[in-house]
């Protein structure tokens, strides 16, 4: 009885999620779909926005840091909603607060889906950070080593995102030029590498006329948080009671148009938290 009662508090508390911005909202929204009861507290460190040109030490730093905050608020499980943080700071997380809390990263569960698929050529973009830590590379070599991997470093979507230009002629015109690179040729499939591009994700799959699949990490791994809640047993059966909660490291008006948008119809109560000082 005490076990149970122990288990159902944990339940009840909040699935915490970073990223460096609004990227990690795609991932978000994905898991209030799937997830409609699971409470949400959102970490945005648009102060060190991207965190695709940043050093690993720095994104580790950057990620202890948040993992802190986000523990002080009740979570039972924290989701680096991050392709840079998940590359460089995963393992070091885990090493540190895997006996506190329940980890994820939003890696592992794109190379275990696509693994699935028996693709011969799978392309990967990201950040410069995600791709040169050859994370992807490594995964698919454990689990599907006949499968070839060509990755891009993308480094212009995230701040082209991150200032709001998408679907227009500047963003399509970094798309194509991206994507017509000739390492991409012949791929059967096509990892976005980073939570910001499911927001163009649309104008991608555009450029290949649809006949390449675009993996959408969010659906991918809010599904994967789902399973390990259940195995865990810190699914939240009862009804939700306590409203999301978004933090940022500074406030910018495009994180609060996207988070309102992602999330319409809800309140979006989004707070400035200067956790560096």
């Amino acid at each position: 009885m005490v076990i149970f009662f122990i288990m159902d508090t944990l339940s009840n508390k909040p699935v915490g999620l970073f990223d460096s911005g609004v990227g990690g909202l795609t991932v978000a929204h994905a898991i209030k779909q799937i997830l409609p009861d699971e409470t949400l507290v959102y970490f945005g460190d648009t102060a060190h926005l991207p965190y695709g040109d940043k050093s690993e030490g720095a994104i580790i730093s950057y990620s202890r840091k948040i993992t802190g905050f986000l523990l002080d608020h009740g979570a039972k499980v924290i989701l680096i909603a991050c392709n840079s943080a998940s590359a460089s700071a995963y393992s070091v997380l885990k090493n540190e607060y895997g006996n506190k809390v329940l980890l994820l990263d939003v890696i592992s569960p794109v190379i275990e889906y696509i693994t699935t698929k028996n693709y011969s050529r799978v392309g990967v973009i990201g950040t410069k950070r995600t791709i040169s830590s050859g994370t992807y590379e490594a995964g698919f070599s454990d689990r599907s080593p006949g499968t070839e991997i060509v990755s891009l470093a993308t480094p212009l979507l995230v701040p082209m995102i991150e200032e709001g230009f998408i679907f227009d002629d500047i963003s399509n015109a970094i798309i194509r030029t991206y994507l017509s690179d000739k390492k991409l040729e012949g791929i059967q499939s096509l990892v976005l590498g980073c939570t910001h591009y499911p927001l163009i994700r649309n104008q991608i799959s555009k450029f290949y006329n649809f006949d390449v699949e675009v993996v959408d990490s969010a659906r991918v791994v809010a599904m994967e948080l789902r399973n390990k809640l259940e195995m865990e047993g810190l699914l939240n059966k009862g009804k939700k009671t306590d409203p999301d909660k978004f933090f940022v490291s500074d406030y910018t008006p495009y994180f609060e148009k996207i988070a309102r948008m992602f999330f319409e119809g809800g309140d979006v109560n989004l707070t400035v938290a200067d956790i560096w000082n």
